[in-house]
């Protein structure tokens, strides 16, 4: 069950991905190189799963605990792909952690729910 808190940041974070008219990115080389390597999400793949806006807002990383918060969206991307992409913001820049494939749950959870809006 979503806690009332959880529930409000999970609209702002759907406000705040549909209301951007465009996204500006900050990449860190390590980052973004172990999408890659690890799970062959480029850039651009990951790019493109804002600018479709067809993504849906999961939450935000509360394990293991970091000094930044961390948030996660999953949508598909330019190549037909559904994506789960972590990341922060930073000065209003997007700053992708880490993508990957979405999993069969986060898969499942995204079909679900975009049945039913």
């Amino acid at each position: 069950m979503l806690s009332v808190g959880r529930f409000r940041f999970i609209i702002w974070l759907a406000y705040w991905y549909s209301q951007s008219e465009s996204f500006e990115f900050e990449w860190d080389e390590g980052n973004l190189t172990k999408s890659i390597n690890k799970h062959g999400v480029t850039k651009e793949t990951v790019e493109s799963v804002f600018e479709i806006k067809l993504a849906i807002p999961i939450g935000r990383q509360i394990a293991p605990s970091v000094d930044e918060e961390r948030l996660c969206i999953v949508g598909p991307s330019f190549d037909g792909r559904l994506i789960s992409v972590v990341f922060t913001l930073r000065d209003g820049r997007v700053r992708p952690i880490s993508s990957r494939p979405a999993s069969k749950k986060e898969q499942r959870f995204y079909e679900n729910l975009r049945k039913t809006t």
